[in-house]
C-alpha cells in the first residue's frame, strides 16, 4: 500500500488529463455494453414490423449509430494518445525524480553500487511504469464495468448458464493468481539480470583503452557472454510461465464457449431459451471475455511495472548518509582557517583510516600531505567537503563545524584539483565554465590564461568550440589538468585541495603546471597531497601521515635536518638512496 500510494502521487499533476481519460474509458464501455442491448431491442421490436417501416427507420438507426461511434473514435484517440502522454509524463517525472536524488546521494552509496545497474533503474525500468500507468487505470475501470455490465445483462438472460459461466471464470481466476505469483518472482529475476548485463557493458565500455591495451578482448567477451547467458535463461523462465499463462487461459475461454454452445442447445432443446436469445447471450459472451483477456494481459504488464517501481522505490527511500542538519547555516565570509579536532574516521565497520588527528592550518597557509598509499592522506582532504563525516572529533573551517553549514555553501568555498581529471562530454567552453555556471565568456578565457592553457586553446581549429570528446579522450593529461585549473580559477574558492594532481604527468608537463597550480595556491589556504616530492619544498608545513597517524611535521628543511621518514623519502627520490 506504501507502493500504491508513492506510485498514486505521480498522477496529481495531471488529474485533469487522468479523470477525462476515464470519463473517455467509461464512453467506450457502455458503447460496447450497448450494441448487443441495441440489437435484441430491433430483433425484437422493429424488425418484426412491415418494410416501409423498417426501411423508414434505417435511415434513423445508422444515423444514430454512426453519431455513436464518432463519439467512440474521439473517447478512443484520447485514450491512445493523450494517455500515453501522461503515461509518458509521469515517467519522465519519475526520472528526473530519480536522477536528483542520485545526485544527492553521498559518495558512500556510489561506492557499493554500479554506475550500469544505476542506468537500468533510470531507464529501461521506467519504461514499463510508463505503461502501467496509463494501461492500469484504464484497463481495471473498463474491464471491470465491462465484467460487471455484461454479467448482469447475462443473469438476466438465463441464470443456470450464467452461472457455469461464472464457475469456470472463478476457476481461471484462482489459475491465473497462481501463475501471477511466479510471474512476479520471476520479473524481478529479470530485472536484475539486464542490470548486471548493464553493468557489464558499462565497466568494458569505460575501460575500453585498458582492453586494448592488454588484448583482453576474448575475455571481455566471455564475460559478457556469462551475464547475457545468465539474462537469457531469466527471459526463457519468464516466457515459459507467460506460455502456460496464456494457453491456460485461452483453454478455459474455449471451455467457457464450449459450456454456452452446449447448456445453450439444451435449453433451447426444453424450450426455455430461443435460438435467437442465444445469439445475443453468445455477443455478451464476447464482451465478458474480452474484458477478462485485457486484465490477464495486464497482469503480466502489472508485474513488469510493479517490478520496476519497487526497484525505483529502493533508490528513492535510499537515505542520503550526508544531509544539512535543520538548523545549518551558509558559510560565509570564509577566511581558510582549518583545524582537524581529535579528528578518527573508518568506512563502515572497517578499522579505523584515521585515529586522532589534529592539524591547525591558518588562512593562506600551504599544508603537504606525504606519506605511504593507504595513510588516509585523501580520505583526510575528503573529510573537509563533507564526502565524508567523521566518526570522531571534528573538523572545522573559520571556528565552524562543517557539519554545521549547508553542503552548498561549504563545497562551494573549497576548489579541488585530483590526479585523475573527469571532463564532461562538451567543448571546452562549457568543461571550464562548470566552475561557474552562467559564467561570461570573458571571465572563461580570464581563467584559461591564468591556468596557461589559453594559447593552447587558440591554436585549436574550433578554438573554445571544440569538442574535448567522452572524458576528455581527446586531449593529453597535462591539457586537461590544466582546463581542471582554469575551471577551479573560475571558481574562485579560498580553500585550495590539489590531490596529487601532477603525479601522472612527465617532467616538462609536471614544470608547467606547477607553475599554474602556484599561481592557483596564492592568497588561498591550501593542502596538498603529493608524491613528488620536489613540489612542496615550499609548503609552510609538511606533514609525513602513516596508517599509525602522523609521524613527521614540520617544513621542507626541518624535516631534512631530522633525517627521518621524509628524508627517507626524499633521498629516494632524489639521491636513489635506500
Amino acid at each position: 500500500m506504501q507502493a500504491f500510494r508513492k506510485f498514486i502521487r505521480y498522477y496529481r499533476p495531471y488529474r485533469g488529463l487522468f479523470y477525462f481519460d476515464m470519463i473517455c474509458a467509461l464512453a467506450v464501455c457502455a458503447i460496447d455494453l450497448a450494441f448487443p442491448q441495441i440489437l435484441n431491442l430491433l430483433t425484437k421490436n422493429l424488425f418484426l414490423q412491415p418494410a416501409e417501416t423498417i426501411l423508414s427507420a434505417l435511415w434513423y438507426i445508422g444515423a444514430g449509430l454512426l453519431a455513436m461511434y464518432i463519439v467512440r473514435y474521439g473517447c478512443q484517440y484520447f485514450i491512445t494518445s493523450w494517455g500515453h502522454i501522461m503515461g509518458a509524463r509521469m515517467e519522465s517525472d519519475m526520472r528526473q525524480d530519480l536522477f536528483n536524488h542520485y545526485q544527492r546521494l553521498s559518495f558512500t552509496y556510489y561506492d557499493r553500487n554500479n554506475t550500469g545497474e544505476m542506468m537500468s533503474k533510470l531507464v529501461s525500468d521506467l519504461f514499463d511504469i510508463s505503461e502501467l500507468a496509463h494501461h492500469g487505470p484504464e484497463n481495471i475501470v473498463i474491464s471491470t464495468l465491462k465484467i460487471i455490465g455484461a454479467f448482469t445483462i447475462l443473469m438476466f438472460m438465463n441464470v443456470p448458464m450464467t452461472l457455469l459461466l461464472l464457475a469456470v471464470t472463478l476457476i481461471m481466476v484462482v489459475f491465473s493468481l497462481g501463475k501471477n505469483r511466479r510471474m512476479h518472482r520471476i520479473f524481478m529475476d529479470n530485472r536484475r539480470k539486464i542490470a548486471a548485463v548493464n553493468a557489464r557493458v558499462q565497466d568494458s565500455l569505460s575501460g575500453i583503452r585498458v582492453v586494448k591495451s592488454f588484448a583482453n578482448e576474448e575475455v571481455e567477451c566471455e564475460k559478457f557472454d556469462d551475464c547475457n547467458r545468465s539474462f537469457l535463461d531469466s527471459k526463457t523462465d519468464s516466457y515459459k510461465i507467460m506460455g502456460s499463462f496464456h494457453a491456460g487461459n485461452s483453454f478455459f475461454q474455449g471451455l467457457l464457449y464450449t459450456l454456452v454452445l452446449v447448456s445453450g442447445g439444451y435449453f433451447i432443446a426444453v424450450g426455455r431459451l430461443e435460438p435467437m436469445a442465444l445469439a445475443i447471450y453468445a455477443l455478451y459472451i464476447g464482451i465478458f471475455l474480452n474484458p477478462i483477456e485485457v486484465l490477464i494481459n495486464f497482469t503480466e504488464q502489472f508485474q513488469r511495472g510493479y517490478s520496476g517501481f519497487k526497484r525505483f522505490m529502493e533508490v528513492i527511500q535510499t537515505r542520503p548518509e550526508i544531509t544539512d542538519s535543520p538548523d545549518a547555516k551558509p558559510l560565509a565570509h570564509v577566511e581558510g582557517h582549518i583545524v582537524y579536532d581529535h579528528v578518527s574516521f573508518r568506512y563502515g565497520n572497517e578499522a579505523e583510516v584515521l585515529s586522532d588527528i589534529n592539524i591547525d592550518i591558518t588562512p593562506g597557509k600551504t599544508v603537504a600531505l606525504v606519506g605511504p598509499s593507504g595513510g588516509g592522506k585523501t580520505t583526510l582532504c575528503s573529510l573537509l567537503p563533507r564526502f565524508y563525516d567523521v566518526t570522531g572529533g571534528a573538523v572545522l573551517i573559520d571556528g565552524q563545524d562543517v557539519r554545521s553549514v549547508t553542503q552548498q555553501s561549504l563545497r562551494s568555498a573549497i576548489g579541488i584539483v585530483q590526479q585523475e581529471v573527469y571532463l564532461f562530454s562538451g567543448n571546452i567552453r562549457e568543461n571550464i565554465g562548470y566552475g561557474k555556471p552562467g559564467a561570461t565568456d570573458e571571465e572563461i578565457v580570464a581563467a584559461a590564461k591564468r591556468a596557461n592553457i589559453h594559447d593552447f586553446i587558440q591554436t585549436l581549429p574550433e578554438g573554445y568550440d571544440t569538442f574535448t570528446g567522452e572524458r576528455g579522450v581527446r586531449l593529453s593529461g597535462g591539457q586537461k589538468q590544466r582546463i581542471a585549473i582554469a575551471r577551479v580559477f573560475l571558481k574562485d574558492p579560498k580553500i585550495l585541495i590539489l590531490d596529487e594532481a601532477t603525479s601522472a604527468l612527465d617532467n616538462e608537463s609536471e614544470r608547467f603546471i606547477q607553475s599554474s597550480l602556484e599561481e592557483l595556491a596564492r592568497g588561498r589556504t591550501t593542502i596538498v597531497i603529493a608524491h613528488r616530492l620536489s613540489t612542496i619544498r615550499n609548503a609552510d608545513e609538511i606533514i609525513v601521515i602513516t596508517p599509525d597517524g602522523i609521524r613527521e611535521r614540520g617544513s621542507h628543511a626541518e624535516l631534512l635536518k631530522r633525517d627521518g621518514l621524509y628524508a627517507k623519502y626524499y633521498n629516494m627520490q632524489f639521491e636513489g638512496l635506500n
